[in-house]
């Protein structure tokens, strides 16, 4: 008997079909992959069986009983529990308070906070033994959030939890934390549906995979009887191009940084950037990638060291001025940093032309359709118009209109700080190509993936980066995966 269980499920958001009668099955103790492209229905089915969307038609059901569906709260109380992609904790709440969060236990209104810390040490032990307790929410790593959600939801007695791409800001050490986790909840009963882009994770830790398409379902299988393409050919309904090698050779030298320094972040970093070079700073998780590119385009201060373009050093924490110099930004953090939520396609591609579209105050509307047309067609931008607003968007296509803006300003340089995190594999291989098309038109882009294909696919040059620290560099001919690795964590690995 299935432990949960989609049958028929219809839902439309403003005309538009989400998702086209779906069904979904979650067997007692095993790890379910949930696959499809940036907008086929994942994100909208796990809403609904989480309450938090009303199906237009369609059940969801619990050990064959039904759930009351549009409230959490009897989705909640039937066992459900989802683990986001980034963790939701109260953040000046110590661990203790955030794991019974709303379940407070004590007698005549008193809590008790002898029996609260038992019940939260208890679940703690589960996953993540040894954690201080009473850490606040903020101070955890997202690693460590998402552990205590995980015991959360353990207090709770949840039998099935989602994970919806809950590995994207981990390192690979605390991946396997996670999987052990998952693993050890498999062995005790409990249904995981995971989602992820990486299919490399889903072959290591799933048991079996449904496949959606544009809101349809397309199959399920055991993972046994799959291989990667197969699984692609589902999701995007075509064999995805492979990138082909190009040798490039890079023009002149376009941007340096000389001896970057930043107390407790960065060690005096330099490096230079040419034209037509795709640069990759690789290393883990907090590496100091993303604070490196954010002092380069002026977002953070440093205390020393500086940053020249063409020769003409620029004014420290001061983007307009890196703007002007030729420099585009693409930011991690897409939906906190790259979109205006409360816009519309259209304003969100013309947000870095401004002056172009507004000089005088006062924006041009024939100006502004015509480029957020020309690049939504250029960067084949999915949505029903230009004028819907951007969060309708699925996050392979939002993540076009955030490159797309900056195209619009024909950069001379183009900083991208992983640029595919959380995008489909059509959309990544859509990105991909983009990338090695601005640097044969001359384009010089300094890039920031995580992902290990993406680095020896993409790269000209690589920069590892450790603790703050150029610790290594590489050429495309030296490039490997070893090599990385032993530059990002300064462990002895055979070459």
């Amino acid at each position: 008997m299935a432990l949960l269980k989609a049958n028929g499920i219809h839902k439309r958001f403003q005309g538009v079909v989400a998702l086209n009668g779906v069904s979904f099955e979650l067997k007692p103790g095993e790890i379910h992959a949930l696959l499809g492209a940036n907008g086929a229905g994942k994100s909208t089915l796990i809403k609904i069986i989480s309450g938090y969307h009303a199906p237009d038609e369609g059940e969801i059901r619990m050990n064959g009983e039904p759930i009351r569906l549009h409230d959490p709260k009897s989705s909640h109380d039937a066992g459900i529990a989802t683990i986001h992609q980034e963790h939701n904790l109260i953040p000046h709440m110590n661990v203790i308070d955030n794991i019974m969060l709303g379940r407070w236990v004590g007698r005549y209104g008193v809590v008790s906070d002898d029996e609260c810390r038992r019940i939260a040490i208890r679940a703690i032990e589960t996953v993540v033994p040894g954690l201080n307790l009473d850490l606040l929410g903020y101070q955890l790593t997202p690693a460590e959030g998402q552990l205590v959600e995980i015991a959360r939801a353990l207090s709770e007695n949840a039998k099935v939890i989602i994970m919806d791409e809950p590995t994207t800001s981990l390192s690979p050490r605390e991946i396997e934390r996670l999987f052990n986790v998952m693993r050890d909840l498999k062995s005790k009963g409990i249904g995981i549906i995971f989602v992820s882009h990486w299919l490399e994770e889903i072959f290591a830790i799933c048991d079996r995979v449904t496949v959606f398409r544009d809101g349809c379902y397309v199959g399920t299988d055991d993972i046994q009887n799959l291989d990667e393409n197969t699984i692609v050919r589902m999701m995007v309904n075509t064999d995805v191009p492979e990138l082909p090698l190009v040798e490039r050779i890079p023009g002149k030298e376009i941007l340096k940084v000389r001896n970057l320094f930043k107390q407790g972040v960065l060690q005096d970093i330099s490096f230079n950037l040419r034209e037509g070079e795709i640069l990759t700073l690789a290393g883990l998780v907090g590496a100091g990638r993303t604070e490196l590119v954010r002092c380069i385009f002026g977002i953070d201060d440093y205390d020393s060291g500086e940053v020249l373009m063409n020769g003409d050093q620029l004014p420290r924490n001061d983007p307009g001025a890196a703007v002007k110099a030729g420099i585009g930004f693409v930011p991690e953090d897409r939906k906190g940093q790259g979109l205006a939520g409360n816009l519309t396609v259209r304003e969100n591609f013309t947000l870095s032309l401004l002056d172009k579209v507004a000089p005088k105050g006062i924006i041009k509307s024939d100006m502004e359709v015509e480029i957020s047309n020309k690049h939504s067609e250029a960067m084949k931008v999915k949505a029903p118009s230009i004028e819907a607003n951007i969060m309708t968007l699925s996050g392979g296509n939002a993540q076009k209109v955030v490159i797309g803006r900056w195209l619009a300003r024909e950069p001379r340089v183009l900083i991208l700080d992983e640029p595919t995190k959380g995008v489909d594999i059509g959309a990544k291989a859509e990105i991909h190509r983009l990338i090695g098309d601005l640097a044969e038109s001359g384009v010089a882009v300094l890039l920031v993936t995580s992902e290990m294909p993406e680095v020896l696919l993409l790269s000209d040059r690589v920069l590892v980066m450790r603790e703050g620290r150029i610790s290594g560099e590489l050429k495309r001919s030296d490039l490997s995966p070893e090599k990385v690795i032993r530059y990002a964590t300064a462990e002895e690995v055979t070459i």
